[in-house]
């Protein structure tokens, strides 16, 4: 195989995809190496270990959250109507053309019983979601009852994350967000 030089972010990303779709145990320093056109030992230039791999990875997906969808939230131009739409758009995009669910959701229930790291990593993505829907929807409800939806509408969305991968339809996943959307 001829040798290639790849960055640190073309890793992540070639991680991500196998572990959204292989698992994260089931995907192997050999199996990231190859998707990168790599040798296995060319990894360790950028990272110490799989672990730090699929650590980075959670990040990686999380700081893209935070600045594509949730400052949705933030923006000042947009009315709350307009900042819910725009956020289930924005989730719709990332969601209906991503092969293999969500990699937060996956890892939350193959890893994070397990791995300390990846768990706060995870509950910090859910959280910030929650705190971006709930920011738009405190206009109309009550911090808590905001809070509340929010956490109701991140949970609806990852179960319909689930079912669209299993079912391979994006019928149910898409009512998801039309749900979301008349709360507002």
């Amino acid at each position: 195989m001829a040798v290639k030089k790849t960055s640190r972010e073309e890793i992540l990303k070639e991680s991500i995809k196998l572990f959204k779709i292989r698992g994260y145990y089931n995907t192997s320093m050999v199996n990231i190496a190859d998707a990168c056109g790599l040798i296995k030992g060319s990894i360790y230039h950028h990272f110490k270990s799989k672990d730090e791999i699929g650590l980075e990875s959670l990040k990686y997906i999380h700081n893209y959250f935070a600045e594509h969808i949730y400052s949705v939230a933030d923006r000042v131009d947009l009315s709350d109507k307009e900042k819910i739409v725009l956020f289930v758009k924005k989730t719709d995009d990332y969601f209906l053309h991503s092969e293999g669910g969500c990699l937060l959701g996956n890892l939350a229930l193959e890893v994070s019983s397990e791995n300390l790291a990846f768990k706060e990593e995870i509950k910090s993505y859910f959280s910030a979601w929650e705190n971006a829907l709930a920011k738009i929807l405190k206009n109309k409800y009550a911090n808590e009852k905001s809070h509340a939806l929010a956490r109701e509408f991140v949970a609806l969305t990852q179960g319909a994350i689930m079912m669209m991968t299993l079912y391979g339809s994006s019928e149910d996943y898409l009512k998801v967000g039309e749900k979301i959307i008349s709360f507002v």
